[in-house]
């Protein structure tokens, strides 16, 4: 096994309207419809034998690895009640809840800036398929930190989504430059279907 999906921030906080980010975020991501889509495709990856690992927000009560670096830090830190890792905000959205493979927090924008990237190393990942919200914040800085790191970095555009659509039009024509390129979930399905039968 080479190749793993990592969904990132599929939690209340980030795609519920009762979440700290429901104001930003929960109407462009219900209109754009990626959370049905990034569901289906989760499940299709999880049939191939592709695991499916999960990154959670949270900040604990001790803030962990919390630095107030950025407004968007210094925001979260404020609220952090909202963001405890046993709190409803930080709970993996119902559609996803069993999808995942395993799960990860951290305190970081990147989803690889945490215990995630251990787990990539021990089983041998050399190539992420990344969904997520939102894809200028968490799913830009995880794309660009996996492509420091080495890995082979493939963005799902149709299972990624922003507050506005044209701030995530131009974050994928970054990231096409800046990792191995974007990827319908279709074309993905296709790349797994390939490596399972590889793989046998």
């Amino acid at each position: 096994m080479s190749t793993a999906v990592l969904a990132l921030h599929w939690q209340v906080n980030v795609i519920e309207p009762e979440g700290f980010f429901g104001p930003m975020l929960a109407g462009p991501v219900a209109e754009s419809g990626v959370v049905d889509r990034a569901a289906a495709f989760h499940d299709l990856a999880l049939a191939a034998g592709i695991p499916v690992i999960f990154t959670r927000f949270t900040v604990p009560e001790d803030e962990g690895e919390l630095v107030r670096n950025t407004g968007f830090m210094q925001a979260v830190g404020d609220a952090q009640e909202a963001f405890r890792p046993e709190s409803d905000g930080a709970r993996i959205i119902d559609i996803m809840a069993d999808q995942p493979t395993a799960v990860y927090d951290n305190q970081r924008l990147s989803g690889l800036a945490g215990p995630a990237t251990d787990w990539l190393a021990e089983h041998g990942i050399d190539t992420i398929y990344i969904t997520g919200v939102a894809t200028n914040l968490t799913v830009e800085q995880t794309a660009r930190h996996g492509t420091d790191l080495g890995l082979i970095v493939h963005v799902v555009e149709d299972c990624v989504a922003a507050g506005d659509p044209a701030v995530h039009d131009a974050s994928l024509d970054n990231l096409d430059l800046a990792t191995a390129g974007r990827v319908t979930a279709a074309e993905a399905v296709t790349r797994f279907a390939l490596e399972f039968e590889q793989n046998g």
